[in-house]
Order: C-alpha cells, then sequence, then structure tokens
C-alpha cells in the first residue's frame, strides 16, 4: 500500500523504521479489535466486574475464569494501543516536515484512541456488556464501532502518507472530485455499523438452526436486533455498487500510481466477505467465524481507505506510474 515513485520533492523524509512501525501500529489495533470481537462474542465484557480501569478491583487476577482473562486481556492490549498510537504521533512529528499529512493522521490517531478508551470504559460502568439487553447497547455500540473504522482509518493514512515519495504535504496535493469516493467510504461505514448490530443479535439472540433463524427474522415477537439482520446483507449488496463504481474509477486514473493491483486487493476481499456472510448465516454465526469475518473487514476498509486517499488526495503534478 506504499508508493514506489521516484522521490520527488523537498524536505525531510520519514525514515524506513518510522514507516514500518506506522505500518506495525496499524496491524497491532486490528488485531486488538479482534480480540474485542471475542470479548462480544462469548460475552466476556463482564469479566472484571464494573471495575474500570482495573479488573475486578485489583491489578493481579487470582485464579481467573475464562471470561476475566478474556477481558483482562483486552484491557492490558488496549493499553498497549494508546502507548503505541502515542509513540507514532512523537516519533511522527519528529521524523518529518512541517505540514506533512501525516502529522494531522497520527494527531487523529490519538484522538480516536482516547474516545475509543472513554467509550469502553462507559461500555463497563453502564453496564452494556455480556448478556445486557438494554436499550442502550445497540446505538452505543454502533457509536463504538464507528469510532473504531475512524481510528483504523486515521492510522492507516498515517502510514500511507509516510509512504508517500510525493503528494505528502498540505501544499503539494490537490483535491480531485472527493463526493463520489466519500460516499463510497460512508456506505462502506454503514455496513461495519450494522454489521456490528447483527452480530449482536446473534450473541443475545442465539438460533438453533437456519430455519429458527429465519423465524426469528421475520417474527413480530422477536427483538428488533433480530428483526433488523436483514438490513445487513441489504446495505453491503448496495455498498458493493459503490465500490464496484470506485474500483472503475481507480483504473482510470493511474497518474501517479497504478491501482490495480490494490483494486483487484478489494475487489477479492469483497468477495470474501460475501462468502463468509453466507458462512455466517449457514453455520449460525460461530465464534471463530465472526472475528475472520471482521478481520476482513478491517483489511478491507484500510485497503479502500488507501485507494481512496490516492484518488481524491493527489501530488500537485503527476509523475510516473509506480
Amino acid at each position: 500500500m506504499s508508493l514506489a515513485a521516484a522521490p520527488v520533492g523537498t524536505g525531510q523524509m520519514p525514515s524506513a523504521a518510522l514507516r514500518r512501525f506506522a505500518w506495525a501500529v496499524l496491524v497491532y489495533f486490528i488485531a486488538v479489535i479482534l480480540w474485542g470481537a471475542l470479548v462480544r462474542a462469548t460475552g466476556s465484557g463482564a469479566g472484571c466486574g464494573d471495575h474500570w480501569p482495573l479488573c475486578n478491583g485489583t491489578v493481579i487476577q487470582h485464579s481467573p475464569r475464562a471470561d476475566t482473562i478474556i477481558e483482562f486481556t483486552h484491557r492490558f492490549s488496549s493499553g498497549i494501543s494508546f502507548f503505541s498510537a502515542a509513540g507514532l504521533l512523537a516519533w511522527t512529528f519528529a521524523g518529518t516536515q512541517r505540514g506533512h499529512l501525516a502529522r494531522a493522521a497520527s494527531l487523529a490517531a490519538v484522538v480516536f484512541t482516547l474516545i475509543e478508551a472513554i467509550l469502553g470504559a462507559l461500555l463497563v460502568k453502564l453496564g452494556l456488556t455480556a448478556q445486557s439487553q438494554s436499550p442502550l447497547r445497540a446505538p452505543y455500540l454502533a457509536l463504538h464501532l464507528t469510532n473504531t473504522l475512524l481510528l483504523l482509518a486515521a492510522l492507516t493514512l498515517t502510514a500511507h502518507f509516510l509512504s508517500r515519495t510525493r503528494g505528502y504535504t498540505r501544499t503539494t496535493v490537490r483535491l480531485i472530485n472527493p463526493a463520489g469516493a466519500s460516499a463510497a467510504v460512508m456506505t462502506v461505514l454503514i455496513v461495519g455499523v450494522t454489521g456490528s448490530l447483527a452480530a449482536l443479535g446473534d450473541t443475545l439472540f442465539p438460533a438453533s438452526s437456519i430455519g429458527a433463524a429465519l423465524a426469528q427474522d421475520f417474527s413480530s415477537t422477536s427483538a428488533w436486533l433480530v428483526r433488523w439482520r436483514w438490513t445487513h446483507p441489504a446495505i453491503a449488496f448496495f455498498a458493493s455498487v459503490f465500490l464496484i463504481w470506485l474500483l472503475v474509477r481507480a483504473s482510470r486514473r493511474s497518474l501517479d500510481w497504478d491501482n490495480r493491483g490494490l483494486s483487484a486487493l478489494v475487489l477479492i476481499l469483497l468477495a470474501v466477505q460475501y462468502l463468509l456472510g453466507l458462512l455466517d448465516v449457514v453455520l449460525l454465526a460461530p465464534v471463530w467465524l465472526q472475528v475472520v469475518h471482521l478481520l476482513g473487514a478491517d483489511v478491507m476498509w484500510a485497503a479502500l481507505v488507501v485507494l481512496t486517499a490516492r484518488l481524491t488526495l493527489q501530488p500537485m503534478e503527476a509523475g510516473n506510474r509506480a
């Protein structure tokens, strides 16, 4: 996802170590997010009780239950993620010139990380964990997932801008027709939110068979989370239309980069997501499949963010294709 064009421009270029660290931080955050999904899917959110940031009021856990281990591990890894984001911010400011786009992206990543921590703390304090069916849980989860995707986008942009060799400062980029690309990204964001709500419905109201699941979907007595599960595949279908449009556009706008490889990756990931979604229905959304499905979504989101940045934030002068 990095540029390979010949270096053009002036100013301090970020080191290879900084670029590798930025991509490593992104990968680590994705791993933390996947563990968070495991917390939700296994109902382990209350494994540390209503204490935060301590777990059950202590630092050291003696004879912990399985749900306590899962939740405590998530909290510990989340704490490391904040320090990694803060470290990335400090290194980016130290290793880049004034006006570098990675500076703004890394700052946004730290802000979204802080918001993520606050939202996680409130989840615990408000009791919106484990098998809670509070009416606040669904909208709160949607807010949490939206912030998570924005956080991933900020980290992805940080790594991408650090990897650019041209068009990496505010004064050396031009904004190209962002409306359509922004619509595609927003649609995918909505797909992610509806997917999280569908996963929550599967966790709170598991079905014993496909027939039972379909009966739940259309029963007037089912919870609204169950009756709205159809919105996720429906919106995902319309999102694919936007994505295909974006991919076609990307194949035609390769003045500075050859986007065909990245476009193909997004298309493959889209097909894999449809396959995983179908398996979710057939296999009744087992925990491992929910985690794999989310992994595919996160990777596709990161690839889409880079592709959109390439299309909408182009260098002032067209360079050779990479």
